[in-house]
């Protein structure tokens, strides 16, 4: 990474909370409007190429980055993160659930940006019915009423947990619903299964991720407006080899990099070298830009930016 950075860090811009309160109180219809005059852009720019931030963690009480369990829990701060990062040359949009995209939208940060909205967050992290993965968030009506750009959802399939086949069929009529509406929709497929003691675990073995894309690629009436959300597989020379098993356009997820600057530097090259692969697209990335391990969001940011 060429040691430590020779400027400060930016500082992160302050979120006034109290006008965000009070326009959700007394004039909620102002969401609706500062969706109606948002500057609205292409999907893909003349780069042709994807930089999306994500910040759908919370509404799944997944609020952890590396070894701080409530990282995410500070809504001021991630407010502050999300618009510094939007703010930065390269990045194309952020993909959130509907309180952080209303939240963005009446801070005025959303202008000429992508903006995804999530659409399955009922398959809470830790419960239960984790796999049983409910369609709760954004509906393709309401991406669509909104003027956002795409949608995205989750589909965790564990052979052994039936909710997996709620699931499987909830995620084809929704990219029925998006392809009808002509909305791009980008489908995060994982082959995951339980641990002993009950955990969730994503298998990221080439031939997991290799028959998550088979099965991804195939729901639905139409493909036209599917797109895929790949993890880079635990051995990154695998990808090429996955990535030949469909021909959908796919960006990278970045997931949690950890609590290390090390850790980050090895994010980036898993990342730079799937990049070059003829599917691959771009980067949707949330924690590991917003929360990097020394602080310097703009820094980080600029850094993923710079591998596509």
């Amino acid at each position: 990474m060429g040691g430590a950075h020779t400027r400060q860090p930016l500082a992160l811009p302050e979120v006034d909370v109290s006008e965000l309160v009070r326009l959700r109180t007394h004039h909620p219809e102002a969401v609706a409007e500062a969706a109606a005059r948002r500057l609205r852009r292409p999907l893909i720019g003349d780069a042709g190429r994807l930089m999306i931030l994500a910040a759908d963690h919370p509404a799944r009480g997944a609020l952890g980055v590396g070894e701080d369990r409530l990282a995410m829990a500070n809504r001021a701060d991630l407010l502050g993160r999300l618009v510094l990062a939007l703010s930065r040359p390269g990045v194309d949009g952020v993909l959130a659930t509907a309180d952080i995209l209303d939240d963005l939208l009446l801070l005025g940060a959303l202008d000429h940006r992508v903006v995804m909205g999530s659409m399955n967050r009922g398959g809470l992290q830790g419960a239960r019915f984790e796999l049983d993965d409910r369609f709760t968030g954004h509906r393709p009506e309401d991406i669509q009423r909104l003027g956002f750009d795409a949608g995205k959802l989750l589909l965790r399939i564990d052979y052994d947990d039936p909710g997996s086949l709620t699931t499987l069929e909830s995620t084809a009529r929704a990219i029925d619903d998006m392809a009808a509406r002509r909305l791009p929709v980008f489908v995060e497929p994982f082959i995951s299964r339980r641990d002993p003691d009950g955990r969730l675990r994503n298998d990221l073995s080439a031939d997991a991720v290799t028959r998550s894309l088979a099965i991804a690629s195939g729901l639905g009436g139409s493909s036209a407006y599917t797109w895929l959300k790949v993890p880079v597989t635990d051995d990154p020379d695998d990808m090429a080899r996955v990535m030949e098993t469909t021909t959908l356009p796919a960006v990278l997820l970045g997931g949690d990099a950890g609590g290390s600057a090390e850790e980050q530097a090895r994010a980036y090259e898993k990342w730079r070298g799937a990049l070059r692969l003829p599917t691959v697209r771009g980067l949707v990335v949330g924690r590991s830009l917003l929360y990097p391990a020394d602080g310097d969001v703009a820094a980080a940011v600029d850094t993923a930016v710079g591998l596509l």
